[in-house]
């Protein structure tokens, strides 16, 4: 399930290709967080690329993402299956073909940081969690934001969270969840759509 949702313990990361560090990272938590703060909906078209080191080839999914201030998110799988998820408030809803499951948010350590993460990367406020230490680096067009786990629990899970930033707009356009197995999954989102009205119904089972 963590593979589906979807941005240095005492070492520097590597620095990406095509980046270089960016020149005051304060500044640029405190501009993200404020722009993030303006978003109230968004509604986007979305691909996952999943990349398995036991499998040749990467695995790709479509989907429709949309999310509702405050604390509501829908991703909808759509190619080459159906699958949703939902986040309302406290409570996460999961479905397929076969069955439908739902969970709170509190039952869990593990659920209350993904859903930190979540709302993090939407609302411009996951640099000034806790449960990452961050780098930031920067080109021309965009701000990559490397997220090292620093909780236990997230750690047995990711080895990064990248989260890719437009400087147009600070707008999130891509998160990368590296494992520490090598897998990685790649989730880019296209045809972004802000601040339209959002009926509740999308949101609810």
């Amino acid at each position: 399930m963590l593979l589906v949702l979807i941005l240095a313990c005492g070492a520097s990361i590597a620095q990406p290709t095509g980046f270089k560090p960016a020149e005051s990272s304060t500044d640029l938590k405190k501009r993200f967080s404020e722009e993030g703060k303006k978003i109230v909906s968004i509604r986007s078209n979305f691909t996952q690329e999943k990349n398995l080191s036991m499998l040749e080839e990467k695995i790709v999914s479509e989907g429709k993402f949309w999310y509702k201030k405050d604390n509501k998110v829908r991703l909808e799988y759509q190619k080459p299956f159906r699958y949703l998820m939902m986040l309302n408030g406290n409570q996460m809803i999961i479905r397929d073909e076969q069955k439908e499951s739902r969970v709170s948010t509190q039952s869990s350590k593990l659920f209350q940081q993904v859903n930190r993460i979540i709302m993090g990367c939407v609302n411009g406020s996951i640099l000034n969690t806790r449960d990452f230490t961050s780098q930031v680096f920067q080109n021309e067009k965009f701000y990559l934001l490397v997220m090292t786990p620093a909780s236990k629990t997230l750690k047995e899970f990711f080895e990064t969270i990248q989260v890719m930033v437009d400087k147009k707009d600070w707008t999130v356009i891509g998160v990368t969840l590296q494992e520490p197995g090598g897998d990685n999954t790649i989730i880019k989102f296209t045809n972004r759509v802000y601040n339209e009205n959002l009926d509740d119904s999308l949101f609810t089972p």
